[in-house]
């Protein structure tokens, strides 16, 4: 759990953390990150939600989006190594990435947004999200209760299905993976070979719906 300015309150449950009605009525806000996979040919890995996921199941949305734990190991803030070793943890359980295969350096860290979001009557979404790129050619073995299929696409592709997803109600895209791309994605990815310019480890942007 954490205020608004990402510093740490205690932990819940992920339980807690997305039911509706704490969100609403305690504001309760918890850290996630977002990792963007892309491979040697600049395609980033898209995956659709397990239908067993309890928010936004069955959804399509960026390579793999979780939450650090709280223990030691990840919740070191220095370098952003907590979130990180997280991100390498749920690489390797939810889409079968080999431990070996990854390290801490190859996952940069960009920003982070705040946002709010509902999923059905019971649960949502209030998160503090680090963002996470990564180039690197990985193995994929994706954990079926984890992840229904994964696949990498072009921004083209990428384009044409958020397009889709604003025009058809049943091309179901994560909220946050709408937000990112809105606002972010698209920039970044045309300086996949040079990101340090967009690494921003000072300010929150506030997506919409989250009040200033």
């Amino acid at each position: 759990m954490v205020d608004e300015s990402d510093a740490v309150k205690g932990y819940e449950t992920k339980r807690d953390c997305h039911l509706k009605k704490n969100i609403i009525e305690h504001g309760m806000l918890h850290r996630a990150f977002s990792v963007f996979l892309f491979n040697k040919k600049g395609e980033l890995l898209l995956q659709q939600r397990s239908d067993k996921k309890i928010t936004f199941p069955g959804y399509i949305t960026n390579s793999c989006c979780s939450h650090p734990l709280h223990n030691d190991e990840e919740l070191e803030e220095y370098e952003n190594i907590g979130i990180r070793k997280a991100a390498k943890r749920r690489l390797s359980y939810e889409l079968g990435i080999p431990d070996n295969e990854i390290s801490l350096d190859d996952l940069r860290f960009l920003t982070r947004i705040h946002y709010k979001a509902g999923s059905g009557k019971l649960w949502g979404e209030h998160e503090i999200d680090y963002v996470l790129f990564m180039q690197k050619a990985v193995t994929l073995q994706p954990r079926a209760n984890e992840v229904k299929v994964c696949w990498y696409a072009s921004q083209n592709q990428v384009r044409e299905l958020l397009q889709k997803a604003n025009e058809d109600p049943h091309t179901l895209v994560t909220p946050w993976f709408k937000m990112i791309a809105q606002h972010f994605l698209f920039t970044w990815w045309a300086s996949l070979n040079d990101l340090s310019r967009f690494e921003n480890d000072k300010e929150i942007h506030k997506m919409p719906g989250v009040p200033v």
